[in-house]
């Protein structure tokens, strides 16, 4: 079996070596090339022709997101962005996310290499990917963009909860551009670093009509608002109560090898709301959130999975339309429909909320 070509690319040399160390502990990922600044891995990429490649945020001569969008339009190829764990760091990496980079890592601290212990099986998960170029997502976002904005939305009362990794930038911001404001009590887990849900949910509360914000412990679960659970390593985001629910942050060590968890977060929905909740797994790699799915469909909640075609990463998924957890796989241009269509009151179907229609 080939091994998993990387190229490095970091202008700090102790960086690189900190990288490669990691993967040179790995049998099935070779790194077979590194570049202190783009100009040097055009040429490496050229040469070597890797199956992942691993970028700093911040380089000399031309910066990280620069040097991707290049890559995205000339040579498309599986993107690992390694970035710091910094305010700036995060909104670039997320503005990274949805140019097309396969997924993120948190830069250690000096000594630290904790941070760097899902990078191999980041690097996994982005070979197996299909990255389509630049143009292509961007025509594929244009022909899907829903035109009509909703003024007909009346919820159902339904809590909305939605777990994703690998791809799931993109994925979450198509679905929730298609939400009203008076949307669905929605709650999320997307596995990511700390400080990258805040610039995540930031960004997505300018671009949506709903309120969007990092989820805090104790806040009450309103119609018109989105809760993402604040990137941890420690705490689990959790629905709690009975009648009037809420968030809770609850410390509790990682299930499958996640903090926060899809699973915890779905679980508790599944106890908390039974058959009032709706249930989404999106794009990403391995099987968080299928048991917690299961259980939420078993409760009596209506439940979907994103389908393989459009997955970054056709694994939590799979995994849990495989187990009976999913009662139907929707690909993600249809997925906000969808969603508004389970838990609208309204007599007539409502077309997705226009990106265009802003705050």
């Amino acid at each position: 079996m080939s091994k998993i070509r990387v190229i490095v690319v970091d202008d700090s040399a102790s960086m690189r070596r900190i990288i490669k160390s990691v993967l040179d502990r790995t049998p099935d990922i070779s790194v077979v090339g590194e570049a202190q600044d783009p100009l040097e891995a055009r040429e490496a990429i050229k040469a070597l022709n890797p199956d992942v490649v691993t970028l700093d945020i911040e380089m000399p001569r031309m910066n990280g997101l620069e040097f991707l969008e290049k890559i995205m339009r000339l040579r498309p190829t599986p993107v690992i962005m390694v970035s710091s764990l910094t305010v700036s760091g995060a909104e670039t990496t997320i503005r990274a996310l949805e140019i097309g980079a396969v997924d993120c890592v948190a830069k250690p601290e000096a000594g630290e290499r904790d941070l760097f212990h899902s990078l191999p099986d980041k690097i996994r998960a982005a070979a197996k990917t299909k990255v389509g170029s630049l143009a292509d997502r961007l025509r594929d976002r244009a022909d899907d963009r829903p035109t009509a904005p909703n003024k007909t939305f009346r919820t159902d009362g339904s809590v909305l909860a939605i777990g994703s990794s690998t791809g799931g930038v993109e994925a979450l911001t198509a679905i929730l551009s298609c939400f009203p404001a008076n949307c669905p009590p929605t709650v999320i887990t997307q596995h990511m670093p700390p400080l990258f849900t805040r610039s995540f949910a930031e960004r997505l509360n300018r671009l949506c009509a709903p309120t969007v914000a990092e989820a805090s412990d104790g806040a009450q679960l309103l119609d018109g608002h989105v809760y993402i659970a604040p990137g941890s390593l420690t705490h689990h985001l959790e629905v709690v109560g009975t009648g009037r629910l809420r968030c809770r942050l609850r410390q509790a060590e990682a299930v499958n090898g996640h903090c926060p968890s899809v699973d915890v977060l779905f679980h508790s929905v599944a106890k908390a709301a039974g058959a009032g909740a709706v249930g989404i797994i999106l794009t990403g790699m391995g099987r968080d959130g299928a048991a917690g799915l299961l259980a939420m469909r078993q409760a009596g909640a209506r439940t979907l999975g994103q389908d393989a075609a459009s997955s970054l990463v056709y694994g939590m998924p799979k995994v849990a339309h495989e187990v009976g957890a999913v009662e139907r796989q929707v690909p993600l241009r249809r997925m906000g429909n969808e969603i508004l269509q389970l838990t609208n009151t309204a007599t007539d179907t409502p077309p997705c909320l226009s990106p265009q229609a802003s705050k």
